[in-house]
């Protein structure tokens, strides 16, 4: 089953139909960059049909980023983990005109303490390309730390590691 998860501002839910050309647009332009783009639309394609099959054959996937208020698509949270991936990892995408609200990070709170905590992963990391500084500095501000010893999918990428959500006293 997948879940619909609700922050203050965003409702993150499973995608439909309608939000694939979002998605494809973010990747056909040089926002795409850190994640070896702009692709084509077949890739997109590909991505988004492979995030959304993630959900009833491994449990997690992508959601699309909502705003509650007026439903408007702000971009993709996601648990994935594709064939060459080593672990599940916590990703984001924030489509153009959406960035420097907080958008990803209270996004991506909400789907790490879903995935560390009723969704029982043992672990999570963030693949981040270096030049990305943005999303490095995302992984730190969620509280993720530099796993230099961990697998990685592309030998450049840099590893952060997700911390466990700490229960409540």
């Amino acid at each position: 089953m997948t879940p619909v998860l609700e922050t203050p501002r965003l409702r993150l839910r499973p995608h439909v139909m309608d939000d694939f050309e979002g998605f494809a647009a973010f990747l056909a332009s040089d926002r795409a960059v850190h994640m070896g783009g702009p692709h084509p639309r077949d890739t997109a394609w590909s991505w988004f049909a492979s995030d959304v099959a993630q959900w009833p054959l491994l449990g997690w996937g992508g959601l699309a980023i909502t705003d509650r208020t007026t439903g408007e698509v702000n971009g993709q949270i996601a648990v994935i983990q594709p064939p060459r991936w080593p672990e599940p990892e916590l990703g984001w995408l924030i489509y153009e005109g959406a960035e420097g609200r907080g958008l990803a990070q209270e996004a991506a709170a909400a789907m790490r303490d879903w995935a560390l905590g009723p969704r029982g992963l043992p672990t999570l990391v963030s693949y981040v390309d270096p030049a990305n500084t943005r999303s490095a500095a995302l992984a730190e501000r969620l509280g993720a730390v530099r796993d230099d010893a961990a697998l990685r999918p592309h030998p450049e990428d840099l590893v952060f590691r997700h911390p466990a959500p700490q229960p409540l006293a």
